[in-house]
């Protein structure tokens, strides 16, 4: 389990995440909504161990969390320029050289031999998740993975992560998009105000979808 307690963000005394207490029980997959600004990112980034929280803990299994357990697909990910898709994916053969990137890429459909230059935004994302999934951490943690996909492989993203759950991963996620959590998540975590306001279960997610109406979420 992921234990999260008293966490306090600030930001040059603006403060953005103030006093969240969050459980992530192994095994599932976590969603995270809120509006934007409300901090999801930020709280991502704390739990990574990317940005630095004034207060609080945030424990793994009991333990302080290790970045080491951890895969993180960022909403905007860093590629170098003048180098191929295959070139980019073996910069991590490394940790895991027996993943089966081109078994996976037949799901994916990307053109490895070709500049990542040339990718579309879809594509680039599901080459940044190719290399998240080569890592192979217990812990994926994946900030609007949906942005910018296709419809099909949208709902290829939906199997993977299922699939990913039964291999005893723990997947946290975020969304503005409320219908890709509900599709997904076995519990949605509220993020308002700088704290968790609720959580839900999938037979409460009607609660959920009443709560946000009209507050600017997309469906």
């Amino acid at each position: 389990m992921i234990r999260i307690q008293n966490l306090h963000l600030a930001y040059r005394k603006t403060s953005v995440i103030k006093g969240l207490n969050l459980d992530i029980h192994p095994n599932s997959i976590q969603g995270i909504v809120g509006l934007n600004g409300a901090g999801k990112t930020s709280l991502l980034n704390a739990i990574y161990g990317k940005t630095h929280f004034q207060e609080g803990i945030i424990l793994y299994e009991d333990q302080p969390l290790n970045t080491k357990n951890i895969a993180f697909l960022e909403t905007h990910n860093f590629f170098y320029s003048r180098i191929t898709g295959q070139e980019y994916l073996d910069l991590f053969k490394w940790n895991n050289p027996d993943f089966d990137y081109a078994g996976w890429n037949r799901l994916f459909g990307l053109p490895l031999d070709h500049l990542i230059d040339t990718y579309s935004t879809g594509m680039k994302k599901k080459l940044a998740f190719l290399a998240v999934l080569s890592l192979d951490r217990p812990i994926l943690i994946l900030d609007e993975p949906f942005n910018g996909l296709d419809l099909e492989t949208n709902e290829h993203l939906k199997d993977i992560l299922k699939q990913l759950k039964t291999q005893n991963k723990t997947i946290i996620l975020t969304s503005h998009i409320l219908d890709t959590l509900v599709s997904t998540c076995d519990t949605i975590h509220y993020l308002n105000g700088g704290i968790i306001e609720a959580s839900y279960l999938p037979n409460e997610y009607a609660n959920l979808r009443s709560e946000v109406r009209g507050k600017g979420f997309a469906s």
